[in-house]
């Protein structure tokens, strides 16, 4: 089997938290921490950084990663899908189509060794697809939508009698990481949905990185839980 290739996607121009990529997170660059993760999970024969930007490129290659090209700017504005730039990077890299693929977010800060390869063991059991999922703490079957002029009603009233224990788990996209083969990659018509499989993380490890809020308080449950040492 070809060796498995981690891709982080981490461009320049993000809008909510500036320079999100590179700013300091526990004492390293915020990209240092997933490149550490996959370079300690013995998975990966090159770790590579897809950016638009040379700082980032930089400091990648300072914590140890590769960043053998800058892409190009039409993949990296609002409006660019992960997957296309994966795809892109996959192609550069002129990857064999079985070879295993992971990408893994430039701010998956709770992302572990152990998760990754829990990830490639669900890819290599068979699955299109292996991602990150977090569970929902409340039942999504009870959810509540606003009707105007201060009311609420059930999204499903079928469903709010019913006891929590006795309704279907429900999960979301944690956004930390995707396996996937190099020609599922490539298949533009591929969704990440379909014949996926999901690797479940603890709560406390499930904090999308989109506003300065969630940044203040992933350092202080990174600090809590004792990561970084």
């Amino acid at each position: 089997m070809p060796e498995a290739i981690a891709i982080i996607p981490a461009r320049g121009g993000s809008k909510r938290i500036p320079r999100k990529n590179v700013l300091p997170f526990a004492g390293r660059p915020a990209i240092g921490w997933p490149i550490r993760a996959a370079l300690d999970s013995g998975l990966f024969d090159r770790v590579i950084v897809t950016t638009d930007d040379a700082e980032i490129a930089a400091a990648a290659r300072a914590e140890g990663a590769e960043a053998p090209f800058l892409r190009d700017a039409g993949l990296a504005d609002d409006h660019t899908g992960t997957t296309e730039v994966i795809r892109d990077a996959v192609n550069r890299l002129e990857l064999p189509g079985d070879a295993p693929v992971c990408c893994i977010y430039a701010t998956a800060f709770f992302v572990t060794p152990d998760d990754l390869r829990e990830g490639f063991a669900r890819l290599d059991d068979g699955a299109d697809w292996a991602l990150s999922l977090g569970e929902y703490r409340t039942p999504i079957q009870r959810a509540y939508r606003q009707t105007g002029a201060g009311r609420v009603a059930a999204m499903d009233p079928a469903q709010m009698p019913k006891r929590s224990q006795d309704l279907e788990p429900a999960f979301f996209d944690a956004g930390q990481f995707y396996w996937a083969r190099a020609g599922k990659w490539r298949d533009a018509d591929a969704r990440v949905w379909d014949g996926a499989a999901g690797v479940v993380l603890p709560p406390e490890r499930c904090i999308d990185i989109d506003t300065p809020a969630d940044w203040n308080l992933a350092e202080r449950m990174f600090a809590a839980l004792g990561l970084g040492a």
